[in-house]
C-alpha cells in the first residue's frame, strides 16, 4: 500500500456539521488503492458549508446552486483510471502525483444521509470516493458507459465498507 499525501480541513461550517476528517482520509487511501495508484499522491480535501461550496459551484461551473461535491482535478485523462494517467504527472519537487483537489459540503453530506436513510459516514465515504474517482477522470455523464464504469468502480470501492466502517484513527 503506497502512502499518500492528503490533506483535510474544515473551513466555515458549523461545529455541529463538521464531518469525520480520519474516514475522509481512508476513503481516499482506498479508492487510490483499489484504483491501484501505485505512486504516491497527494489530495487536498475542504469540508465547507453551503454557501461556500454554491460559490464556488458558480465559479467554476456556472450554476448557482450548492452542490453536494465538487472535484478539482489537476489533470486529464484519455480514459478513466489510473492507467491512463500522464506520464508528466509527477511534481518533479515532491515526488508525488498532486491529483487535485475535493470541496465537500458538509450540510449538505448530512441531508443527503438523512434522505437516503444512510449514516453520515457511509454518505461522506461514498461522497469522497466519488469525487477521487473525477480525480481520476471518471465521468457519469446520462445514458453512458462512462456512467456504467463510474458506477461499477464506485460499488467495488464501497464494498469493503459494508463490512463494518474503517477504524477512523490514522
Amino acid at each position: 500500500m503506497v502512502k499518500h499525501k492528503i490533506h483535510a480541513q474544515h473551513s466555515g461550517c458549523a461545529a455541529d456539521e463538521r464531518l469525520s476528517i480520519p474516514l475522509i482520509k481512508k476513503a481516499i487511501q482506498r479508492a487510490l488503492d483499489l484504483e491501484g495508484a501505485y505512486l504516491p499522491c497527494e489530495v487536498s480535501v475542504v469540508v465547507t458549508d453551503d454557501s461556500a461550496i454554491r460559490k464556488k459551484n458558480n465559479e467554476f461551473r456556472g450554476i448557482d446552486n450548492s452542490t453536494d461535491v465538487l472535484s478539482f482535478p489537476m489533470f486529464e485523462f484519455s480514459k478513466p483510471g489510473w492507467g491512463a494517467l500522464p506520464s508528466s504527472s509527477i511534481d518533479p519537487e515532491t515526488g508525488m502525483v498532486p491529483l487535485g483537489d475535493i470541496i465537500i459540503s458538509a450540510a449538505q453530506t448530512i441531508r443527503q444521509a438523512q434522505e437516503y436513510g444512510q449514516t453520515i459516514e457511509r454518505e461522506t465515504a461514498y461522497l469522497i470516493v466519488h469525487s477521487v474517482l473525477h480525480l481520476l477522470g471518471y465521468d457519469h455523464i446520462e445514458g453512458t458507459d462512462e456512467k456504467k464504469k463510474m458506477r461499477k468502480r464506485e460499488k467495488v470501492i464501497m464494498k469493503g465498507f459494508k463490512r463494518g466502517w474503517p477504524d477512523t484513527k490514522m
